[in-house]
């Protein structure tokens, strides 16, 4: 049976980045990766190309977690994007920044910052041990045995670093849910995140590839308003996608009717009295072209005008209340039935996770089992598009990291 003061399950970034800072040499660190190779979601990241952080003030990432960003407020003031990007640069790797805020390697590619963190595990000792997936962890004495398909190991401390439950095919099977359950660690219920949204009898099919920015939109759920939010569009062949929708699936739900707004910032009110003053003073002209002055795409226009019972032919004169009442709803606030969420095999993330309320968010260590660690998606975490998710491994795992060295006795070491 192999000895070390901290074994981290999970060889992503949450967990190489902990190891990174938590090894020194009075603290031996393992790493247990069931891959071949680590950080097999990371290299997926921004479609390769790594959309490590985001740019602005760090306090302002605390919006961009759902209703979890408190539980965040510390791991990110402690480890921010700004230190993200300097640890980076002082290991040679420059970072880009878009004008939408998302900040990439120079490079553009994930390959260039995981090498960086594995040439930081060896630089510091870290024993990453590959192909060896966790069979079993349970506590001994004063600390805890892991059974894995090559051996065993006792350690004084544990991090689960072991991802969630999305993009199964990277490792990610929710092996950590599994783990802490055996522990008594409370794990709520996961489900996926940043995920599409597939529509029951979808009007858009032929549509499909057409985006929209910053439209606005609401949710409703049993005939009440269960959130408003705003962000781009992207209309797929079954139903929605792009960044606005990513980031509300976390809150969306099978049944769940959503309106959006094409007519953009214009409300319905407003929207509705521009339209009426158009075709009372356009009685010969066809509506579909006075319709072109409202910022709706051409070709949505023309599926809305069908929709909306308006023939190309239709003359303002002819337009019916009935009719004008439809055109105005279906540019404003067109209702789209939720079929489905996209499930964990496209979904960028996972909402729920180990429990928050029972996790000491300076530490990230639990409230229940004293030496266990969390780092990274494995807890109830997801963040938006954006660079978000990274963040959070990085910070968490620091802070776990802390903890640890706290635990081992040893001073905090932020020059690793």
């Amino acid at each position: 049976m192999e000895a070390a003061d901290c074994i981290v399950i999970g060889a992503g970034p949450a967990g190489l980045f902990c190891a990174i800072h938590a090894a020194a040499p009075e603290c031996r660190v393992i790493i247990l990766e069931k891959n071949a190779r680590p950080g097999a979601k990371l290299l997926l990241a921004g479609s390769g190309q790594c959309n490590i952080t985001h740019d602005g003030e760090i306090r302002d990432f605390l919006t961009h977690y759902g209703n979890h960003g408190r539980f965040l407020r510390t791991a990110l003031m402690s480890f921010s994007n700004k230190d993200l990007v300097e640890f980076f640069y002082e290991r040679g790797l420059g970072m880009e920044t878009e004008k939408n805020g998302k900040i990439f390697p120079s490079t553009r590619k994930s390959d260039d910052v995981l090498e960086i963190l594995r040439d930081e595990c060896t630089k510091r000792g870290v024993s990453i041990r590959y192909s060896e997936p966790v069979q079993d962890l349970i506590r001994a004495g004063d600390g805890f045995r892991i059974t894995t398909e090559n051996g065993e190991y006792q350690a004084r401390t544990i991090v689960l670093a072991t991802g969630g439950a999305s993009y199964q095919k990277t490792g990610s099977t929710g092996d950590g849910y599994r783990l802490a359950g055996a522990l008594d660690q409370p794990v709520t219920e996961r489900a996926p995140a940043l995920t599409p949204v597939i529509i029951r009898e979808y009007p858009f099919a032929d549509l499909a590839g057409i985006s929209f920015e910053n439209l606005p939109f609401t949710v409703w759920r049993s005939g009440r308003k269960a959130g408003t939010w705003r962000g781009d569009i992207l209309f797929t062949h079954t139903g929605l996608s792009g960044p606005g929708i990513l980031d509300a699936s976390r809150d969306i739900r099978a049944g769940d009717v959503i309106r959006i707004s094409f007519a953009g910032d214009l409300t319905r009110e407003t929207f509705a009295g521009e339209l009426t003053g158009l075709v009372q003073a356009n009685g010969p002209r066809l509506v579909r072209t006075i319709m072109a002055g409202f910022p709706v795409p051409d070709r949505l226009l023309k599926k809305i005008l069908l929709l909306s019972g308006i023939p190309d032919d239709l003359t303002c004169a002819h337009l019916t209340a009935k009719q004008r009442s439809l055109l105005i709803a279906c540019c404003t606030e067109f209702p789209l039935t939720v079929d489905r969420l996209g499930d964990f095999s496209i979904a960028m993330a996972t909402r729920g996770g180990v429990a928050l309320d029972d996790v000491n968010q300076k530490t990230m260590e639990s409230k229940c089992v004293p030496g266990l660690f969390f780092a990274g998606e494995v807890l109830d975490i997801d963040g938006d598009t954006g660079g978000y998710n990274l963040q959070a491994a990085f910070s968490t795992g620091y802070c776990a990291a802390m903890g640890i060295r706290a635990a081992c006795n040893q001073p905090p070491n932020r020059s690793a």
